[in-house]
């Protein structure tokens, strides 16, 4: 059931944040701040946007998500939890040796996911294979990745969008989480990495600049992408890493790190606060 209302959306996005810090917290492991980043556009995807049945996860009709930076999974093991694809208790096994829900997604193992990443830069090549598929045999199904800015510092990256170009592939669209940090600090000091929106268009791209984090701009950003014909689409979305979470917005050291007890009980509370009643 596609889901209209932002208050409702809002507090899915919400429910993914609070998935993401149980997981990280109880696994001592984990990558908050990039999930905690994406939560909204996955709320968007999952819950407004795409054509999927968790009761017919491997329906060839079905849509298609690829999350290109893999790292950030429990934001993506949250999502499918909230969506029905398997119980929300499975969540505590994050990151745990037997539990289906390593630190990576993948695909043989966890129903809703379309495709095994975690090797950074990869992801989008994937899901250009899967759009390019979908055309040849005429399935209609559309294709989403979602690739993080550090990330697109890979060549492969740009390798995978010129193919995309060359190839018309208008279902096909790429949301980069453009929160600004990676493992070693501002994506802009690490690589030089500026003109995002720029650099796609040169590859091909119609291009979008959003607020990653404002649910009504997610959503008329992939409606507009949907109607876009003969050619791919990228979007940039402006996050914040940590969102949600004051002590961790905007702090690259949440990149890869677990909240304590008394950090973990402060996330939660903040979180609880911030859901829409009505």
């Amino acid at each position: 059931m596609k889901i209209t209302k932002i208050e409702a959306l809002a507090n899915i996005a919400n429910d993914i944040r609070m998935g993401v810090i149980e997981q990280v917290y109880l696994a001592q492991s984990g990558h908050p701040g990039g999930s905690l980043s994406c939560s909204d556009i996955l709320a968007v995807l999952y819950f407004n946007q795409m054509n999927i049945d968790p009761k017919k996860p491997y329906a060839p009709e079905r849509d298609r998500f690829v999350l290109s930076k893999g790292h950030c999974s429990s934001a993506l093991y949250a999502t499918l939890a909230r969506k029905g694809y398997f119980d929300k208790e499975d969540l505590k096994g994050f990151r745990k040796v037997e539990s289906n829900l390593q630190g990576h997604p993948e695909m043989n193992k966890i129903p809703g996911v379309d495709m095994t990443t975690g090797s950074l830069g990869q992801g989008l090549s994937a899901a250009v294979g899967m759009a390019l598929g979908s055309k040849m045999d005429s399935a209609g199904c559309r294709v989403y990745c979602l690739v993080g800015d550090g990330e697109i510092e890979e060549g492969q990256i740009w390798e995978a969008a010129m193919s995309a170009s060359k190839n018309k592939l208008d279902n096909l669209c790429v949301i980069v989480d453009h929160n600004g940090l990676q493992i070693d600090g501002k994506v802009e000091d690490v690589a030089g990495l500026i003109d995002i929106k720029e650099k796609f268009e040169s590859f091909g791209f119609y291009t979008l600049e959003i607020d990653g984090n404002d649910i009504e701009e997610i959503i008329h950003a992939f409606d507009t992408a949907k109607n876009k014909k003969g050619m791919p689409t990228a979007i940039i979305a402006n996050t914040i890493k940590g969102k949600g979470v004051s002590f961790m917005e905007n702090k690259a050291e949440w990149h890869g790190k677990a909240p304590n007890q008394e950090q973990y009980e402060e996330a939660i509370n903040e979180l609880k606060l911030q859901h829409i009643v009505g």
